[in-house]
């Protein structure tokens, strides 16, 4: 036993000797006890200005007047199956149950505003196309069931109101106070995962022909918008709602940086006419009409690619009766200039059915003015 002690404490002082020549131990440290090693480390100081605007870049304050009024919208819908005939059979049903006769759910999922105190909120048509079940998740937990005031297909918007007093309400903000690189906030639900605010710039203004809406006047933004951001809100650095999130350019079902919302101006417009009437009274004449092209132009002897073609006009409706032809070129409605097929979609629309209106056509290298009483825009589905 006294070898095997000796043999130990040999190996042990040869191998705090190596560790003495390697530099491991050093012999100042011997009888000492093992020092703390102390890493200086840089800590940021409290910023009172954090929030204001003022001196730091931080939109909190703009997230925290909007958020509350961002609600989630989750739909359900009746999928609708070939039933089989062995169904109405009473044996089988009797053997199987009458289960059977539940039909499957799709579930879906979207984003929508809170406009007013008393329950109205606006979103997007496509979120609640179709639903056989609404139910609204507001940020602070509560989940209420809502009905469809009104929809209005062609410019894609909706407006639901739930039993509640005292929500908490966007505040409207104006488009002319709205410029092309202005920072923006986009508050919704994307895929679900929960209230989410993403951060962009205004990228452009009045997008149109993009085959989205049958009315289009979209902001285009970068900041990032997913499925299920639908309806919900783009706000400024204020937190005022200055558009409705509508859909995403993407290849991949992804936010690529190019969005599109539906401007306030538009969806303040809309969602009264639907409150008030239960939809959106539109004028219409009875046309359908193309864009001219240089091409056109050319063939049809005109002078220049302005105007909208009347391609067709409906046998009996308004612009029928005033004597339109098809090859018409419309220059002008109610003393506004018609440059193009939306020109000529949008200043209809706006006109009061019943109204008698004047228009300036060109037809065969002559212009001339034709009275149209304007009729009533008939609802279309998507």
């Amino acid at each position: 036993m006294r070898k095997i002690w000796l043999l130990f404490a040999q190996a042990t002082t040869v191998v705090l000797a190596a560790f003495f020549t390697i530099g491991v131990l050093k012999p100042e440290w011997i009888g000492k006890s093992p020092q703390t090693t102390i890493v200086p480390l840089q800590q940021a100081v409290s910023n009172p200005a954090a929030g204001t605007g003022k001196y730091t870049p931080s939109f909190r304050n703009a997230a925290q007047m909007a958020l509350p009024a961002v609600v989630h919208i989750f739909t359900t819908q009746e999928v609708k199956v070939q039933r089989h005939p062995l169904m109405n059979d009473p044996v089988f049903r009797q053997f199987f149950g009458d289960g059977l006769d539940n039909a499957p759910r799709r579930p879906g999922l979207g984003s929508g505003v809170i406009v007013s105190p008393n329950g109205y909120i606006l979103t997007n048509y496509h979120v609640v196309d179709a639903a056989d079940a609404i139910e609204i998740l507001l940020a602070d937990k509560r989940r209420l069931k809502a009905r469809v005031v009104g929809a209005d297909p062609e410019s894609d918007l909706a407006v639901l109101q739930v039993e509640a007093d005292n929500l908490p309400a966007i505040t409207f903000g104006r488009m002319e106070d709205v410029a092309v690189g202005d920072a923006v906030l986009a508050i919704g639900n994307p895929f679900g995962v929960g209230q989410t605010v993403t951060m962009g710039i205004v990228s452009a203004l009045g997008r149109t022909q993009l085959g989205i809406n049958t009315f289009e006047n979209f902001i285009q933004t970068d900041a990032a918008i997913n499925p299920g951001n639908s309806g919900g809100a783009l706000v400024d650095v204020n937190g005022n709602l200055i558009g409705i999130n509508t859909a995403i350019f993407s290849r991949s079902g992804g936010s690529l940086g190019i969005g599109f919302a539906i401007p306030v101006s538009s969806a303040q417009q809309i969602m009264r006419q639907i409150i008030q009437n239960g939809k959106v009274i539109r004028g219409w004449i009875g046309v359908e009409v193309q864009e001219i092209t240089q091409e056109l132009a050319e063939s049809f002897g005109l002078p220049d690619a302005e105007g909208a073609l009347i391609a067709g006009v409906v046998r009996g409706g308004p612009a029928d009766q005033s004597g339109f032809k098809p090859g018409d070129v419309l220059l002008e409605a109610d003393g506004r200039q018609i440059h193009n097929p939306q020109d000529m979609l949008d200043i209809v629309a706006s006109l009061k059915p019943g109204n008698t209106v004047t228009f300036k056509v060109r037809r065969a290298r002559t212009v001339n003015e034709l009275e149209v009483r304007v009729g009533q825009r008939p609802m279309r589905r998507r």
